[in-house]
């Protein structure tokens, strides 16, 4: 079995910062990509940032300059550190990842976080 945690979100003010992180445990054999999604009310859900296992980032416009993806992959941990937040920020995160699992690593599944949720607001 393979889970996902994601920590980090809360209640902050337009224009603060936020740490969200995610760690992934269990019967991993390695991780491949890993993001991070958002769900606002009545919208559907879509990518924020992800980072591949060599490092390479991608980022939806609307957080561009303003939100960072890193990893640790020694500790199968996904960072979003999202800075001068904008009420239209409010969602719920939810952290993604592409996982390998079996002894040989011959399946590979997308996991989900629970989801954590992100308000931004005076």
């Amino acid at each position: 079995q393979v889970q996902l945690v994601e920590s980090g979100g809360g209640l902050v003010q337009p224009g603060g910062s936020l740490r969200l992180s995610c760690a992934a445990s269990g019967s991993i054999f390695s991780i491949n990509a890993m993001g991070w999604y958002r769900q606002a009310p009545g919208k559907q859900r879509g990518l924020v940032a992800a980072i591949t296992s060599a490092g390479s980032t991608n980022y939806a416009d609307s957080v561009k300059g303003r939100f960072t993806i890193s990893r640790d992959n020694a500790k199968n941990t996904v960072y979003l550190q999202m800075n001068s937040l904008k009420p239209e920020d409010t969602a719920v995160y939810y952290c993604n990842a592409r996982i390998r699992v079996g002894i040989l690593g011959q399946n590979e599944y997308d996991y989900w976080g629970q989801g954590t949720q992100v308000t931004v607001s005076s």
